[in-house]
């Protein structure tokens, strides 16, 4: 997957409905016309590719289709597409504003027009649903409903803060810092969307572990440039 991963759509805005999938806002879930949330999220990413048939798809056409799980599929796409070379700074923006929208409460992603209009490649997402399809369906395997303080309205706050941290960690550039936060998130994000209490707390501790990481790294470096600046002076 290249750079251009993410770029904006030619006809700019997403448009109010799928071409050929449901009316707007239906979200895109079992064939046995259950929502959104009864699918296991390799089949829904799947089920998007194939829904829309252009070249290209947007952001806001992906959160339409995702229904009330946009924005925990949407941030672990664009994660799964940050551990690609150079993608990392390109998804950290949209990770972070979605985040902080998580952290500030909203229920469903408000996408800029700027962000709603960037678009994926459909050869892209399907790449990306097929090479992990197989580690998806093994961890869904693992990942079931569990009731618990992680799933509620307050914990989706501290996994939207949580996701900020990592996305900031994505955009600053380090070596080797950009891993361990997305790893931790990921593994947050399925819990997210499968309302799983137990994946939710291992992908929070990884989380904050890999942000830790993350941060004594690039603190690192900051001294180490700063004494480097120091000596020269």
């Amino acid at each position: 997957m290249d750079g251009t991963m993410l770029s904006p759509s030619p006809g700019g805005n997403a448009p109010e409905g799928s071409p050929e999938g449901g009316p707007a806002g239906e979200p895109i879930g079992d064939p046995a016309g259950r929502p959104g949330d009864a699918a296991p999220i390799s089949r829904i990413v799947a089920e998007v590719a194939a829904t829309f048939p252009g070249e290209r798809i947007t952001l806001g056409e992906m959160a339409e289709a995702f229904g009330d799980r946009a924005f925990g599929l949407l941030i672990l796409l664009l994660l799964l597409g940050s551990l690609m070379p150079i993608m990392a700074s390109i998804c950290g923006l949209p990770i972070l504003l979605l985040g902080a929208q998580m952290g500030l409460g909203r229920r469903v992603p408000r996408l800029p027009a700027f962000l709603a209009a960037r678009s994926i490649r459909r050869v892209d997402l399907l790449r990306l649903a097929g090479t992990s399809s197989r580690w998806m369906r093994r961890v869904e395997s693992y990942i079931r409903p569990r009731p618990g303080p992680l799933v509620t309205g307050r914990g989706d706050r501290l996994f939207g803060w949580l996701t900020v941290y990592v996305a900031i960690m994505l955009i600053l550039p380090g070596p080797g810092t950009n891993g361990p936060p997305a790893f931790g998130n990921i593994v947050m994000a399925l819990g997210l969307v499968e309302h799983d209490n137990r994946t939710m707390a291992w992908g929070m501790a990884l989380t904050v572990l890999g942000c830790a990481f993350a941060t004594g790294v690039l603190a690192t470096i900051a001294w180490l440039g700063w004494e480097a600046v120091r000596f020269v002076v």
